[in-house]
């Protein structure tokens, strides 16, 4: 029995009346994938408000590795609820704040002593890992780098590295913030290996502290393990073994964003574990809350503790039902097996997507970690050329079959695949059905059937 049920077009009469209140009374600014509004969402499944049951891939952008409404969480929720909703942590404390700090402490990378801090959001984390990173050092550069996505705040769209949609007039951008070369191995120069573009890259790096900034101005660089909005762009372990060093040569802290990577969606707690690479800072959110506003900066201690009391916070910051529902996910992924999961999605993904680039030469590209995968379309296999049209086809397409996907990378030409890793076998089968037919719709006969 499939667990796609779609009795109206997409949006089905209810949706459209929402559709034009929302025309009304919201700024047009935030864009929305889906033409429709959330009735109902458990596990890999969301229903909406016309009746319409859809099998997610999209996982709002990442946030629910542990699924939609989780028993589990709803019930922590309502636990606290009844105890209390908020006392802004910096007015009077309360101890779900210090146990998620312990939990993230424990799983974290590295044995050296470490401590966290909450906010709201992953541009809020990266925000404030940047002022401790600068506190620490003394120092205020920041070296993000090309096709990564850091936030949509003033210094986390600084450090963003797509204009459209955010950074188009929007400047001036925060100073101090600057931009090195991050490995695209499908599209790197003819005739080079890839471990010459790591080296190129690396030798860029060291050119950069004699033509643009001195490394003693360069208090962090921030680096995505697998770049999210970048289209799920992975480096080398060599590569970021390097990077590393760099760093450590220079007296450079090294903040690992993991904000759409972590809690087990690359087949690991954090994808910085395969790379061998032991981050200094460490931003978090997305997934952490299972949908509740909230996100970390996970450190070395020392390093923590630079910010002198009142001088990093907030009032939401680590809210008690943002951290309830955060140690709850955590003994979800670690109880129920969800890293294991992800390596088992991830493995049925690229298998279903190699199968379909042997069909299809337009899916230039299938690359990611663990359930963290992306195809990259093109219009040609020669020229390379991205092919972001037949992707958001496909996508609609989909939509109106009953599968929500997600388009990503520089050029807007990837379909990423986010599913909550608690979706079963069954759904995911059939998802990865209707978006092979989405694509042969878009894309027609496969050329080599």
């Amino acid at each position: 029995m499939p667990f796609i049920n779609m009795k109206t077009a997409v949006p089905g009469p209810k949706a459209q009346e929402l559709l034009k209140r929302k025309e009304q009374v919201v700024a047009r600014g935030p864009s929305n994938t889906v033409l429709s509004f959330a009735e109902k969402g458990e596990g890999a499944l969301l229903t909406d408000v016309d009746g319409n049951t859809y099998i997610d891939f999209a996982g709002a952008i990442g946030t629910l590795n542990v699924g939609h409404s989780p028993a589990r969480v709803v019930q922590a929720l309502k636990n606290q609820l009844d105890q209390y909703i908020h006392t802004c942590f910096n007015v009077m404390m309360y101890e779900p704040y210090v146990a998620l700090a312990e939990e993230l402490v424990r799983i974290t990378p590295g044995d050296h002593a470490k401590k966290a801090f909450f906010a709201n959001s992953g541009a809020e984390a990266v925000e404030n890992a940047v002022k401790i990173a600068r506190k620490y050092t003394g120092r205020k550069g920041i070296i993000s780098f090309e096709r990564g996505f850091h936030g949509r705040t003033l210094l986390a769209m600084s450090l963003t590295s797509k204009v459209k949609p955010y950074k188009y007039q929007f400047g001036p951008f925060a100073p101090e913030t600057f931009r090195a070369g991050y490995p695209y191995y499908f599209r790197r120069p003819e005739g080079m290996t890839e471990d010459q573009l790591d080296q190129e890259l690396l030798r860029e790096l060291e050119t950069f502290f004699l033509a643009e900034a001195p490394t003693d101005e360069i208090a962090a660089v921030i680096i995505e393990p697998v770049q999210g909005e970048g289209g799920f762009v992975v480096p080398s372990k060599a590569f970021m073994q390097g990077l590393k060093k760099i760093c450590e040569k220079y007296g450079i802290l090294f903040i690992a964003d993991e904000i759409q990577t972590g809690f087990a969606r690359t087949g690991t707690m954090f994808a910085i574990e395969q790379f061998g690479v032991v981050p200094d800072l460490m931003t978090l959110s997305k997934s952490l809350g299972a949908g509740l506003p909230i996100s970390a900066v996970v450190g070395r201690s020392e390093i923590m503790d630079a910010p002198a009391p009142g001088e990093i916070g907030g009032t939401y910051g680590g809210s008690p039902l943002g951290c309830v529902a955060a140690l709850e996910v955590i003994k979800i992924i670690e109880n129920d097996g969800l890293v294991e999961k992800s390596q088992k999605i991830g493995k049925v993904l690229t298998e279903r997507f190699k199968s379909l680039q042997a069909k299809y030469p337009q899916m230039g590209d299938v690359r990611g970690l663990g359930s963290m995968i992306a195809v990259e379309f093109v219009k040609d296999p020669l020229t390379k050329e991205p092919d972001k049209e037949s992707v958001a086809k496909i996508v609609a397409v989909a939509q109106q079959k009953g599968l929500i996907l997600l388009s990503a990378g520089l050029f807007s030409n990837c379909i990423r695949v986010l599913v909550p890793l608690v979706v079963t076998d069954e759904q995911l089968d059939e998802g990865l059905a209707v978006l092979e037919a989405a694509i042969y719709e878009v894309l027609g006969q496969p050329v080599n059937a």
